[in-house]
């Protein structure tokens, strides 16, 4: 136990007992002043490896990707506070009565960057490149194979998906086999991919291709100028954006390493960050005079995986393995009742992340269910569980051995990219298990790069045989389902879990009777419940997110519902420096 105190106090950050609040901060930036005509916002991406550049919303997987796509391209749609889909955006629908049929019409003077308008075909285009059966991506889900036809056309029996309609250039009909409120909530395909651009590539092509990594158009405030493959992207305003022309002459967003970052916001050499690390605010609070840090509660969460089964690529489903290495639920609760996610999260992030009991996360209040007892550390109860399920140490060498009395060792995937803290606070679990008997060793002996370690935990559908488990984190849908991340269709259910329960809880959630908000609450309350009994993972950390913005740069936000990029401007040429 003292070793496991030195491993977290060497990742203190050094301001004793500070603990903040997420609740302190504003999401909006407070800098007043006239912002000049033109000028050029430098944006980081806070990493210590490269983004992938998948720079579509038909393609993309990683987060970095998704923050420089949003400068060129947009939903069609827009949401308000709560995730729900406005008459707002670049398109505006009715719904029947039945909410089987969303009719969409997208406004005038929407066009793509080389100025062909935007048109309902591209709508429809970029949902039958997501269903077509060479698609390599990581989008279809439960939602696509809601939509009538979606399943033919997909296995190949049907050459079109019998429902989507085409109306006219402008309008686009969508009939789903059922109506659900999450389709009001994220439920539907919001982006359109330019069908003059991509329709002589082949949709296994598609991903790869220049129109992807080079040269991606959209139709947001900004259009891509150049990109240096997995450095930065360079972007000037589009003068023919749909609200209007933008303040701003260009953006820049680059990659800039998490042991740098405070250094380059001192200098302005960046205004602002996709993401500030919240374990290096306590120490730079006071010394980032030149910048203002937004906050909100981050849709996202920390977890540990376990692996319980593999992908079928034909079945396009999880297959589970009822005599995977971690499939005794015990053995994973005594690892989840080992480790100290409360001192974690004062010691490394100084209350800016706290202690996780479900995998829905309070960015959903109307359905996070704090009441749900989770296992919290209790080291000793680690060590009865254990005991009692057989896992006992059979040759007095300080770990356990399996029932069977053979060698347990668990191996553990876990990435870089997470900063100074990613290394020790592997280190910090490793040590948790090793301290209740459980033999867990780093895969590899080292962290893993991001697009390698997503890799090799099945986001491609290889699952990795010597993975057991893993350290990863979720950024969750503006819709509560989490059928996408744990359903049994879903190949980002990494840890391959299934079960009869996990699917009625999923469909339930989804169905007509769903739309009474107070029943569908009881529904992912009883799913919460659910995932805490069964453990094909467990949460570790809910998260702040923070984000420093240079006192030049005005009307901001980091808000959910914020669409005016193209309104964000600077006060003056240079950013300001520290003191």
């Amino acid at each position: 136990m003292f070793f496991m105190f030195l491993v977290l106090a060497a990742c203190g950050n050094g301001s004793g007992d500070a603990i903040y609040s997420i609740e302190d901060f504003s999401e909006n930036a407070s800098t007043e002043g006239e912002a000049i005509d033109g000028g050029t916002l430098n944006y980081g991406l806070v990493t210590d490896t490269t983004f992938e550049g998948t720079l579509n919303y038909n393609f993309y997987s990683g987060s970095f990707d998704n923050e420089i796509i949003k400068w060129f391209d947009e939903s069609l749609l827009s949401v308000d506070k709560n995730h729900k889909y406005t008459q707002d955006g670049a398109a505006t629908f009715e719904v029947s009565e039945d909410h089987r049929t969303f009719t969409f019409t997208i406004r005038d003077h929407v066009n793509w960057h080389d100025g062909e308008p935007v048109k309902a075909e591209d709508w429809a285009y970029a949902i039958e490149v997501i269903g077509h059966p060479d698609y390599d991506g990581p989008r279809y889900d439960s939602s696509f194979r809601n939509i009538e036809g979606m399943e033919e056309y997909h296995n190949g029996d049907a050459d079109s998906i019998s429902g989507l309609e085409v109306v006219d250039e402008k309008t686009l009909k969508i009939t789903y086999i059922e109506g659900t409120p999450s389709l009001l909530a994220g439920g539907i395909w919001p982006y359109a991919l330019p069908k003059h651009v991509f329709k002589d590539i082949p949709v296994a092509d598609m991903s790869a291709s220049d129109a992807v990594r080079k040269n991606p158009i959209g139709f947001g405030p900004f259009k891509v100028e150049s990109v240096v493959p997995g450095e930065s992207v360079s972007m000037t305003a589009n003068e023919d954006y749909w609200q209007g022309p933008p303040k701003l002459d260009g953006v820049t967003v680059k990659v800039v390493n998490p042991q740098t970052i405070v250094q380059a916001l001192k200098s302005g050499d960046v205004d602002t960050v996709d993401s500030f690390p919240t374990d290096q605010y306590a120490d730079v609070e006071t010394e980032l005079t030149n910048v203002e840090f937004l906050g909100t509660v981050d849709m996202s969460y920390s977890y540990i995986g376990f692996k319980l089964g593999t992908w079928d690529k034909k079945a396009q489903e999880v297959k589970p393995n009822p005599d995977a290495k971690m499939a005794d639920v015990n053995l994973r609760r005594a690892m989840w009742y080992a480790v100290d996610n409360e001192a974690v999260a004062k010691q490394f992030y100084n209350g800016l992340r706290w202690n996780a009991n479900t995998l829905i996360p309070p960015s959903h209040p109307d359905y996070h269910d704090s009441s749900i007892e989770a296992p919290t550390y209790d080291p000793e109860k680690a060590k009865q569980i254990l005991d009692e399920a057989g896992y006992l140490d059979t040759n007095n060498d300080g770990m356990r051995e399996n029932p069977d009395g053979e060698e347990l060792i668990i191996n553990f995937a876990s990435m870089s990219g997470g900063g100074d803290i990613a290394e020790p606070l592997t280190n910090y679990y490793i040590q948790a298990w090793k301290e209740v008997g459980l033999n867990v060793q780093l895969l590899d002996g080292r962290l893993i790069e991001l697009n390698s370690f997503y890799d090799k935990i099945g986001q491609n559908g290889d699952d990795a045989p010597e993975v057991d488990m893993y350290q990863g984190a979720w950024s969750v849908a503006t819709d509560v389902d989490p059928s996408s991340l744990y359903g049994r269709q879903a190949i980002f259910n990494f840890s391959r879990y299934a079960s009869e329960e996990n699917d009625r809880l999923l469909e339930e959630g989804t169905s007509e009777k769903a739309f009474d908000p107070e029943y569908r609450k009881k529904v992912y309350s009883e799913w919460q419940q659910l995932m805490v009994d069964e453990i094909p993972v467990f949460p570790t950390l809910y998260r702040s997110k923070l984000v420093p913005i240079n006192k030049r740069v005005v009307n901001y936000s980091i808000g959910a519902d914020f669409m005016g990029l193209h309104e964000v401007g600077v006060t003056q040429e240079k950013p300001f420096k520290a003191e």
